[in-house]
């Protein structure tokens, strides 16, 4: 089904968090890439995208509180600037200096702020469906804190729904908490992303990633994001918009990029998952550091 699969194989590092599990391909000595997926996706968001990306080294973990990874120790918080330094602490356990980022959503996000704090490693950047942070309204950040902390200290107790079938978890998962995927990307998801419990499967992801964020940054924070990312950054975005993402202010914010170059692809948001073959084809030669432009 996929030209590469047979070059797909799990791996796990040890971090300061504890254990980060994932997906590789490729072989030492070609381009390096570190793949960050999304919220409450996991490795395997990269798995249809990964089979026509030849040529690269490849590493998608599991980000923590995903997947097949440890989570945050009890009281902890998950933040974009934690998620820094865990990505930070990944690329150190596979003895990458310097590399390339691969982002989706969530995890295009991340690398942004991962390339504008540490321009030295950061070779280039692909950005999904995202680019910076998601802002919010100054008047919001006293509203936004105390929901995060009352829904933060309503959360220990509660139980996790436990499904007799995947059937069930693959379709709550195709019609999407923010956003709907297909039943196949859907599938490849919650495979790696439940755990076998008492009757059935529960979800592996960490309750408290369906927090609230305590605080985000302003509109003038994000674009001095955008604006501070030095390496060559591609910014992939689908057709139509999604609501929480919208225009012109997407396309204001790739126009920041001192290197950048802006791509619209008709699809939805997991085009990397639903329409990998021209996702890649529009990443790919990039990736590798071809020096070919986008008209």
């Amino acid at each position: 089904m996929h030209g590469h699969d047979d070059t797909m194989r799990e791996f796990q590092l040890d971090i300061p968090l504890g254990a980060i599990r994932g997906l590789r391909w490729g072989e030492p000595g070609q381009p390096r890439v570190l793949a960050l997926h999304g919220w409450l996706d996991n490795a395997a968001s990269f798995v249809p995208l990964a089979a026509h990306l030849p040529g690269i080294e490849l590493v998608a973990p599991d980000l923590p509180g995903h997947g097949r990874s440890a989570h945050l120790p009890s009281g902890a918080d998950y933040s974009f600037a934690g998620a820094v330094h865990d990505a930070l602490d990944i690329a150190d356990a596979l003895g990458w200096d310097r590399f390339a980022l691969l982002g989706h959503s969530m995890g295009a996000g991340i690398a942004s702020l991962v390339a504008a704090a540490c321009p030295q490693r950061i070779e280039r950047l692909v950005a999904i469906e995202a680019l910076g942070a998601l802002p919010e309204a100054p008047e919001n950040t006293v509203s936004r804190l105390r929901d995060a902390a009352a829904a933060g200290r309503a959360l220990p107790g509660k139980r996790l729904r436990v499904f007799a079938d995947l059937d069930a978890p693959v379709r709550a998962r195709a019609m999407g908490r923010v956003v709907a995927v297909s039943e196949g990307a859907a599938r490849l998801l919650v495979e790696r992303g439940v755990r076998p419990a008492a009757g059935g499967w529960e979800w592996s992801s960490d309750p408290r990633l369906t927090l609230p964020t305590m605080v985000r940054m302003t509109e003038a924070q994000v674009r001095a994001l955008v604006a501070g990312i030095e390496c060559p950054t591609r910014v992939v975005y689908a057709d139509p918009p999604q609501p929480y993402l919208p225009e012109p202010r997407r396309s204001e914010h790739a126009a920041l990029l001192p290197d950048g170059e802006r791509i619209v692809l008709p699809g939805s948001h997991h085009l990397h998952m639903e329409q990998p073959e021209a996702v890649a084809a529009a990443i790919g030669g990039f990736l590798r550091g071809l020096p070919t432009r986008t008209t």
